[in-house]
């Protein structure tokens, strides 16, 4: 995915995972974390794109990406189980909106969702 940076935004990195979007469904695609904001390439049909167009706060990017404002997130819950480590955001519109890295240490996901 070709993202373009807004002025003073860093990328801090970049993730496959697994994204679990309020309304049901898992999608697979990569997650790029900058300061400033979550994109997510997914790997989808159509009906992603609609499923996840009904949250305010979210928006689909010229390059069909899924962005987040870190300014939208309130909290983010971190659930680790054998096969599911998940960091599950919660945004100021109430969704919840989750990103499994499967059996892979999540830590670092996190870490980058956190800073700012």
């Amino acid at each position: 995915m070709n993202i373009t940076l807004q002025p003073e935004e860093t990328n801090i990195g970049t993730w496959t995972l697994f994204y679990l979007p309020p309304n049901g469904g898992k999608y697979n695609g990569k997650l790029t974390v900058t300061n400033k904001r979550l994109l997510y390439d997914a790997m989808f049909d159509a009906s992603f794109k609609g499923i996840v167009a009904e949250a305010v706060l979210i928006k689909w990017g010229s390059e069909g990406y899924l962005e987040i404002e870190k300014k939208d997130i309130q909290g983010v819950e971190v659930t680790k189980k054998l096969l599911s480590k998940r960091a599950t955001l919660t945004l100021t519109d109430g969704s919840k909106h989750a990103f499994d890295y499967g059996a892979m240490n999540i830590d670092k996901v996190v870490e980058a969702i956190e800073s700012r």
